[in-house]
């Protein structure tokens, strides 16, 4: 239910936005980030039922925390990365929109490094 009350607040705020774009269309931005944060609110409080079945999955998997730290943080980088580089897309700043995305997927590459230094060394233990 609550991704079509998402997707009808998304459908209702482009609507909107289009109604200004003509005439003042810096109104039609405003209200776009406006809906765009609002989706957002929703997101972040989906969150709460992610981290319970992430406690789960770490029960199965063991007491090490830094994988799912690890994830949490990718997960954030992405959203905010793509959350921003829509915002800057959409006010016509689409190389701004780019550089934001090229900064995201590096961020996650670096954030990534420490578990394929994980999985280099398993495999070298199990090599040699």
């Amino acid at each position: 239910m609550d991704v079509l009350r998402i997707g009808m607040l998304g459908i209702a705020g482009v609507m909107l936005a289009l109604q200004f774009k003509s005439n003042r269309p810096e109104y039609g931005l405003y209200i776009g980030f406006a809906v765009s944060l609002m989706i957002f609110t929703f997101i972040v409080s989906g969150l709460a039922s992610l981290f319970g079945s992430m406690g789960i999955m770490e029960t199965y998997i063991g007491s090490d925390r830094t994988y799912f730290a690890i994830l949490l943080k990718v997960i954030g980088i992405t959203y905010i990365c793509e959350f921003c580089s829509g915002i800057c897309r959409d006010a016509g700043y689409a190389s701004v929109s780019g550089q934001i995305e090229i900064f995201g997927k590096l961020s996650v590459l670096a954030a990534g490094m420490p578990i394929l230094l994980a999985i280099i060394e398993s495999i070298q233990e199990i090599a040699g």
